[in-house]
């Protein structure tokens, strides 16, 4: 004995109903594995084209000689009147800092502070060994243990950390002016510290950059001063 008809039609009509949702399911999981995807590729696209922030910022409140002997020794001192700059330089995502300082005797003090002590300005004239060039005195003596300190921040507290990633202190920098803005090297776009020089390079525009590796001096010509 068959099933009456009014009640196959509700079988058939349920089947159908089940197959609709079954459709539309397979459909919401595809679109979102789908967006999913999306969202990971341009995360990661932005990843390697190096995105940083468009410019930098003063740090609030203003940094203090207590974080600099903190992190750089006493033989680091503030320079009075230059701007402190916020900014991701190495396009970690988290914000690093740069500050002009003085200081004397810097390969002292580097491993007790876990700093690295660079000069990519005689480094970019051919002069690469540290050891040398640390040596190095200026006649001039406002230039004398010119210095920039670069902090690069952790993702915790990011340049305030107790332990930051990584510490830099470049000397031989002969800075006049500082500005930290927008570049792109090598299709990445980044952040660099741009400078007025003085001395031998008065007249001169330079900038530093993070290469991913290190801090690079480049030449950018004369100002129209």
């Amino acid at each position: 004995m068959g099933l009456p008809s009014s009640l196959l039609c509700l079988c058939s009509a349920g089947r159908i109903r089940t197959k609709v949702k079954g459709m539309a399911f397979r459909k919401s999981l595809v679109l979102s594995l789908i967006f999913g995807l999306g969202m990971a590729a341009a995360a990661q696209a932005q990843k390697e084209s190096g995105a940083a922030p468009t410019h930098a910022k003063s740090p609030s409140p203003p940094v203090t000689n207590e974080l600099i002997h903190q992190q750089f020794g006493d033989n680091c001192s503030l320079m009075a009147g230059m701007p402190q700059f916020v900014a991701d330089l190495d396009a970690d995502g988290v914000e690093d800092l740069v500050v002009a300082a003085r200081c004397k005797n810097p390969m002292a003090d580097k491993d007790e502070y876990s700093f690295t002590v660079a000069d990519p300005y005689n480094s970019f004239l051919g002069y690469s060994d540290i050891k040398v060039t640390s040596s190095f005195a200026s006649d001039e003596p406002e230039r004398r243990g010119l210095s920039l300190l670069i902090i690069h921040g952790a993702e915790k507290d990011a340049w305030r950390s107790e332990k930051p990633k990584a510490k830099f202190l470049l000397i031989n920098i002969p800075f006049k002016t500082l500005s930290v803005k927008k570049l792109v090297q090598k299709k990445k776009n980044l952040l660099g510290i741009y400078m007025e020089e003085t001395g031998e390079g008065e007249q001169t525009s330079s900038m530093l950059f993070w290469d991913g590796k290190k801090y690079r001096y480049q030449q950018l010509g004369s100002t129209l001063e």
